[in-house]
């Protein structure tokens, strides 16, 4: 098996945040009724792109769980406090962790049944979380973010106004939105605008 090829990895004290200069914290927003969600940029994250090969599938799911430790479910997605993966597409994951060698790791554990893409470099993930959520959240996408649509640990590939975007659900009010980190900038000011109406908190 020739060696797999493996992007540099992030530098965690070297990563500079694509929202560098426009991440502002505090209270923001209609604060007549509180605070009622909660923006956050996870940065810096390992973030991958999983396709296996024909017939390898169950192969593949195997070794994103030995490396990451997360129990996939039957649709294929996973959460927990140190990583989380979902399938968006027959056979193929987005695997995101804190670990800065997660996909070494995932390229040496799938071997000749799937490749692995480094998108840390090219992704980052921001995070909606509170009561109001879903309705900040259906302003931007054309999704039914109801809990029986939207189970948690789900995972969807989408768009907002053609940027593709992925989102998970990562808690009982939480969304996990991954999206390119050249459109970072734009889409959490689109992000921001459309919590105004409920209040909001940058932390």
């Amino acid at each position: 098996m020739a060696e797999p090829f493996i992007s540099t990895p992030v530098v965690t004290d070297a990563a500079e945040s694509p929202l560098a200069g426009h991440y502002e914290k505090g209270e923001f927003g209609n604060l007549d009724r509180g605070v009622q969600v909660t923006l956050t940029e996870r940065f810096p994250l390992a973030i991958c792109d999983v396709c296996a090969w024909p017939g390898a599938e169950t192969k593949t799911a195997n070794a994103i769980k030995k490396v990451t430790g997360v129990a996939l479910t039957k649709a294929g997605d996973a959460v927990d406090e140190s990583a989380q993966a979902f399938q968006h597409a027959p056979g193929r994951w987005t695997v995101i962790a804190a670990n800065p060698a997660l996909p070494e790791a995932l390229a040496k554990a799938a071997g000749d049944n799937a490749t692995v893409v480094d998108l840390s470099h090219g992704r980052t993930v921001l995070r909606i979380d509170g009561g109001q959520s879903r309705r900040v959240l259906s302003k931007l996408f054309p999704i039914d973010f109801k809990s029986d649509y939207f189970p948690l640990e789900k995972g969807i590939a989408t768009k907002h106004h053609e940027i593709f975007a992925q989102i998970q659900r990562v808690g009982d009010d939480a969304f996990d939105i991954i999206i390119f980190r050249s459109y970072a900038r734009s889409f959490w000011h689109a992000l921001r605008r459309a919590s105004d109406e409920v209040g909001y908190v940058v932390d």
